[in-house]
């Protein structure tokens, strides 16, 4: 009993939002049938795996106290590159490596600014953001890159068993990857350092700089693996994809848990967060619910969820206070 109870106290938020996802599928379910198929199950794991391989990046930069507005324009540039370097003839794996390097050195880039030149993660974000969507407009000339080779499409975009794509799986190997180094590894250990109290991590020992860059990096390799893996399904490089992305990302950490001060989150949150999202705006779709009243809903869910952390602090603060009265 004590180890139930210590899991359920240490995962309340994300039980909260696995209770969401139960009602969502309950409502949509009883306002139509269809909504509780295999099928349709199947389409929300697809639909939350984009988001959800940027969010998990997400995470780790808002664990340390930051953002990375630049996501989208990262999954962007990426998408451009890899569709470029394929069609002109070059290796599809090499390729696939080549931008989820890229990807790292955006995050880099991303992480200097901020440690090296003090910049504020909101504003060196927002401008990387018009640098690197602005790459991909130049390179490109605003043209789709089109003709994506099938050699390269297979490597994510193919079915294996129960008719679940590859990238399903990519999306759960990565969230359970980033799970494990945030929350049993000393670097993990140091991000909720950070994030909580940056100050005190320091005097601790703690690199701070090298902490929030490997962030950075982490989040610019995730929004490049999740535009490679958008790449193999669309087949072609815009370099408008990716626009918005960002917001979306943030919103599935807010409804996991992640706090957007820093130093509280987890991957399973956010996961559930992606899931939320995708549950929600799948169900409005089968409904024929037009796309404007799905960002309002997408937006009221973000202030409830944000609400709901104000409500957990200061549940938490009043028994931290008893307990040591």
């Amino acid at each position: 009993m004590n180890i139930i109870r210590k899991t359920i106290n240490n995962n309340k938020r994300e039980l909260v939002t696995l209770g969401g996802i139960v009602l969502i599928y309950v409502f949509f379910t009883i306002m139509d049938s269809s909504y509780l198929t295999w099928s349709n199950f199947l389409l929300i794991l697809q639909q939350s795996t984009i988001n959800g391989i940027i969010a998990v990046g997400m995470t780790y930069a808002i664990m340390t106290g930051g953002i990375d507005l630049s996501v989208g324009a990262v999954y962007g540039i990426v998408i451009v590159a890899i569709a470029s370097m394929t069609v002109s003839g070059l290796n599809p794996v090499l390729a696939l490596i080549v931008g989820l390097a890229m990807g790292c050195a955006a995050g880099a880039c991303n992480g200097l600014l901020v440690t090296k030149l003090k910049l504020q993660p909101f504003i060196a974000t927002l401008g990387t953001l018009d640098v690197f969507r602005g790459i991909a407009y130049v390179v490109t000339g605003g043209v789709p890159v089109t003709g994506v080779p099938d050699s390269y499409r297979v490597i994510f975009n193919k079915k294996v068993f129960g008719g679940i794509y590859i990238y399903v799986f990519v999306f759960l190997v990565v969230a359970i990857i980033a799970g494990i180094l945030l929350s049993k590894t000393r670097f993990g250990n140091y991000m909720y350092a950070v994030g909580g109290n940056e100050e005190a991590a320091r005097l601790s020992g703690v690199s701070i700089d090298w902490v929030k860059i490997r962030a950075y990096m982490i989040c610019g390799f995730c929004a490049a693996l999740a535009g490679a893996v958008s790449l193999s399904n669309l087949g072609s490089g815009n370099p408008a994809a990716g626009e918005g992305y960002e917001l979306d990302a943030i919103a599935a950490c807010a409804i996991g848990g992640s706090r957007m001060a820093g130093g509280k989150g987890s991957i399973l949150g956010t996961v559930f967060g992606a899931l939320l999202l995708a549950a929600l705006k799948v169900g409005m779709i089968i409904l024929n619910i037009n796309t404007f009243y799905q960002y309002i809903v997408t937006g009221a869910i973000i202030v409830i969820a944000a609400f709901l952390e104000v409500i957990q602090n200061r549940f938490e603060s009043r028994t931290k206070k008893q307990e040591e009265a």
